[in-house]
């Protein structure tokens, strides 16, 4: 697997870091499970960084494989002919050097995808022939160094895209700034080099054929999977707890925005609707912002002074990214989760967070409309008027009833995803993949 401009070993929430990197490990694990030898490269951002990070796998009796336990056991299986039945290969994230040691901005890296693809290539040739069986490359950065190595080694390329420029110059915020030429261009190679496209959606699929040409066999909807037994419903007194662990009010609804605060993202039409709450004398809500900055350094700081212009600044609650293992504990102190965002290939917030039991209220585009079933496990809002969004949070968070219904109707939307589906789906994409033409 290639993931080039973040490694899913990053923190999500934060710089590039988002549900791609979640999407990435989980799906490399599921593979795993199934008997696959997976490797991701990704760019070293630092030369603290070691070579490989190797996460664990587990022999045929369920005894960890790692290399601080039995180094020459997790090298017995990675090197092996054939996995044996039952035995789960531990996942290799390899950093390759390319370009300075630095969080480059994205719209840098395309100068150092020959030195990424060139350090990719070396680890094949350390190989024996024929070691890779398909290249997955995520993100355009990546489908650049992956056509490339498919090329050299002779085997498949699958491209899943995650986001689409055509699809957010489409839907822009108000100032922000489109993605350049050089990006569509980039994508639609891509497209065009790729043995297999992976859509998350069946409305992206939609997109990669009729805004990019791609072959509608070529297509395949695959959705993402979200972790069922870490994201649950919990009973009441657990949230009542969640919100003590967290230093959160019992006594005021609480709304959460989990994810990168930039433009895209649309707090800022959360932070608005709270103060058109205010201004039409109706009950706000807390909302915490659980994300860091993206794009730019003073995006935090904008939003929080945004909201004391708007006159809610007492009632918006910034934190960073939460680690994985405590993002339930946020999702259970919520009554609602909020997803304003532009643009969503997929959503894997509101996947989460219904898993959690806990409703959505998202702007009704892209791979939201998906998830969230409008009604049901939350509200799909069109469009991104704060005076719209105002109206539903508000009435959504003064009937009880309505969320207890929509929290057991969350659950159930959630459960038709998971990361094992999406392993069993993906192996049979590799396999068509590498059928002969």
């Amino acid at each position: 697997m290639l993931s080039v401009h973040t490694s899913p070993l990053d923190q999500p929430g934060t710089g590039d870091a988002g549900g791609m990197n979640v999407y990435v490990l989980e799906l490399a694990r599921a593979l795993a499970d199934r008997g696959a030898r997976v490797e991701i490269f990704t760019r070293a951002t630092s030369s603290d960084l070691p070579e490989t990070v190797v996460l664990p796998g587990t022999d045929a009796d369920g005894e960890p494989l790692d290399t601080t336990v039995d180094v020459d056991r997790v090298r017995e299986v990675l090197t092996a002919e054939v996995v044996e039945p039952g035995v789960t290969p531990p996942v290799l994230v390899h950093h390759v050097p390319a370009g300075p040691f630095e969080r480059l901005d994205k719209n840098d890296l395309p100068g150092v995808l020959c030195g990424m693809a060139a350090g990719v290539l070396r680890w094949e040739a350390a190989r024996r022939p024929g070691w890779y069986d398909v290249v997955h490359s995520h993100y355009w950065l990546s489908g650049q160094v992956g056509a490339i190595a498919a090329d050299r080694w002779e085997v498949p390329l699958v491209h899943t895209a995650h986001t689409l420029a055509k699809v957010k110059n489409a839907t822009l915020a108000p100032g922000d700034q489109p993605e350049p030429a050089a990006r569509v261009l980039g994508e639609e190679q891509v497209v065009a080099d790729a043995d297999a496209l992976v859509a998350s959606t069946p409305a992206e699929a939609t997109e990669l054929v009729e805004l990019y040409g791609a072959d509608p066999a070529r297509v395949h909807v695959v959705e993402p999977g979200v972790d069922l037994a870490r994201f649950a419903p919990v009973p009441d007194e657990e949230r009542a707890a969640a919100r003590r662990s967290l230093g959160l009010p019992a006594d005021r609804d609480v709304v959460l925005f989990a994810g990168r605060v930039q433009a895209l993202k649309a707090p800022d039409v959360l932070v608005h609707a709270l103060g058109v709450l205010r201004a039409t004398g109706r009950p706000v809500p807390l909302l915490v912002v659980l994300g860091g900055p993206s794009g730019r350094s003073t995006a935090v700081r904008e939003l929080e002074a945004l909201a004391e212009v708007a006159g809610v600044g007492d009632s918006v609650l910034v934190r960073p990214p939460a680690p994985r293992d405590e993002l339930p504990t946020w999702y259970h102190a919520a009554d609602v989760v909020a997803m304003p965002s532009r643009s969503e290939s997929f959503g894997l917030v509101a996947a989460e967070a219904q898993a959690a039991g806990v409703p959505v209220v998202a702007a009704a585009v892209g791979g939201l409309r998906t998830i969230v079933d409008d009604g049901v496990s939350g509200v799909l809002v069109r469009g991104h008027d704060p005076r719209r969004w105002a109206d539903v949070l508000a009435d959504v968070l003064a009937d009880r009833d309505r969320l207890r219904a929509f929290s057991s109707g969350a659950r159930r939307a959630a459960e038709r995803f998971g990361w094992d589906a999406a392993a069993d789906q993906l192996l049979k994409v590799y396999a068509i993949a590498r059928e002969p033409a």
